[in-house]
C-alpha cells in the first residue's frame, strides 16, 4: 500500500536514504513489534521505534511510573507518576503519531502470557530487568519462530543481542545465558545506580538494530547479525561485539526440527 502524502512528508528523511527508501518505509508500516519492558531501555527505544513508523506496536509492562524513574525514563513526566507505564506509553504514542496501531498489556509475564504476546509478531524487543521474564520471552520467540532483540544495561555498561534460535544454526537467548542460575536474581539500578544517558544509548541502539532487522527482507540496511551481542561501555566509551554459538543441548532451540527461515 503506498504512503499517503502526509506520511511521505513525515518520513521524508528516511525515504531519501537509499538503504531505506519508499519501499523500506512501506515495509516498516506493515510490521508488528512487541516491546517488552517500558523502563530505562524501553522508554527511549519506543520513542524512536514510533518515530520510525513501525505500524503496529504492542507495549508490555506491569509496573507503574515512580519519581525515581524520571532520571532516565524520558518517556514519562511528573503527571505520569503513579500511573501504569503501559497506559502512559500508549498515551504518548497516540499523541505522537495517531496513525500507529498500539495495544498494551499490563499483566505480569509467564510462559503462557509470553506465547500469546509473541504470536504473529515480526520482532520482539526485550528490555526487561530479570532473567525469568527474558527466558520466558526467548522460549516463546523460539517456539513461534519470531526473532528476538534482547537489551540490558547496568551502571555504565550495556548490551544488545540479536537472536533467532528458530533458525538451524543460530543461537537463542537461552544459549547465551543458560539456565543454571536463579532466574529472578538480577542486580537492580536501585542497588547499583544507573547513568541516565547510558540507558538512552542502549535503548536507541536497540531501536536502530530493530529497524535493521525489520528491513532485512527488503535489503540495503545490512545483515541482522544473528547470534551477535554488542557490548556498550560508557566509561571508555567504546563498543565491541562477540558471537554466541548455538548450544546443541539447549532445551529451547537445540533439539528442534529445522523449519523454514522467517528472515
Amino acid at each position: 500500500m503506498p504512503l499517503s502524502p502526509d506520511r511521505l512528508d513525515r518520513f521524508a528523511r528516511h525515504i531519501v536514504l537509499p538503504e531505506i527508501g519508499g519501499a523500506g518505509q512501506v515495509a516498516l508500516a506493515g510490521k508488528h513489534l512487541v516491546l517488552v519492558g517500558l523502563g530505562g531501555i524501553g522508554s527511549p527505544a519506543l520513542q524512536y521505534l514510533a518515530a520510525a513508523g513501525i505500524g503496529k506496536l504492542t507495549l508490555v509492562d506491569n509496573d507503574r511510573v515512580d519519581a525515581t524513574n524520571l532520571q532516565r525514563q524520558t518517556l514519562y513526566s511528573e503527571r505520569d507518576i503513579g500511573h501504569g507505564k503501559a497506559v502512559a506509553a500508549k498515551r504518548w504514542v497516540t499523541g505522537f503519531d495517531p496513525a500507529l496501531d498500539v495495544t498494551i498489556s499490563d499483566r505480569r509475564i509467564d510462559s503462557d502470557r509470553a506465547a500469546t504476546l509473541v504470536e504473529g509478531a515480526d520482532l520482539v524487543l526485550d528490555g526487561t530487568d530479570n532473567f525469568a521474564t527474558r527466558l520466558a520471552m526467548s522460549d516463546a520467540c523460539v517456539a513461534e519462530r519470531v526473532p528476538l532483540l534482547s537489551a540490558a544495561v547496568g551502571r555504565f555498561q550495556g548490551q544488545v543481542g540479536a537472536f533467532a534460535g528458530h533458525l538451524p544454526h543460530e543461537a537463542c537467548y537461552r544459549c547465551f545465558v543458560g539456565d543454571a542460575f536463579d532466574a529472578d536474581d538480577c542486580d537492580t539500578c536501585a542497588e547499583e545506580g544507573m547513568l541516565g544517558a547510558m540507558v538512552g544509548w542502549v535503548g536507541t541502539f536497540a531501536s536502530l538494530h530493530a529497524v535493521r532487522i525489520l528491513l532485512n527482507p527488503t535489503g540495503g540496511f545490512g545483515e541482522p547479525q544473528w547470534s551477535t551481542v554488542h557490548l556498550l561501555d560508557g566509561m571508555a566509551p567504546a563498543m565491541r561485539q562477540f558471537a554466541i554459538a548455538k548450544d546443541p543441548n539447549c532445551k529451547a532451540c537445540g533439539s528442534g526440527v529445522p523449519k523454514p527461515d522467517k528472515y
